[in-house]
């Protein structure tokens, strides 16, 4: 399984979007700014995400985008599958027929490989790869 930069992306931004989740509609060039994402490959992420009803959209002046549910609703696989469709560890995976067919001795080696990666992913909350405090921010007297 190789993950492209759009779905890495997507997972900074995921957790981008939950770090300033009280913050309401973030605009895209802000959101850009921190991940250090062109706007434009930004928006297709973004576009990505909000068809596949993880994020919100408005337009306008106060618009922008926010998380649709909160954070710790959302795993890691949900957001890769989203972005980079399924995560299978062979490729043909995604046609089990033919899949089974060509690969009569490992189809069920890769088949539990792909149910390993995708319990794992599926695992791992956006919340949980949060920064809860920022540095400075623990002092105590």
């Amino acid at each position: 399984m190789l993950v492209s930069t759009k779905g890495r992306y997507a997972l900074r931004v995921m957790i981008d979007l939950a770090e300033h989740e009280g913050d309401g509609f973030l605009p895209l060039r802000d959101i850009a700014a921190r991940q250090a994402i062109s706007d434009k490959y930004l928006e297709s992420i973004l576009k990505a995400l909000v068809r596949n009803h993880l994020v919100s959209s408005l337009r306008g002046k106060n618009g922008g985008y926010k998380l649709a549910r909160p954070a710790g609703d959302y795993t890691v696989g949900e957001v890769l599958r989203a972005t980079e469709g399924q995560l299978a560890p062979a490729s043909g995976m995604d046609e089990p027929e033919r899949f089974r067919a060509e690969e009569p001795r490992c189809h069920e080696m890769w088949e539990r490989l792909g149910g390993i990666i995708n319990d794992y992913l599926d695992g791992i909350r956006i919340s949980d790869l949060c920064v809860t405090s920022l540095v400075g921010n623990d002092y105590v007297i």
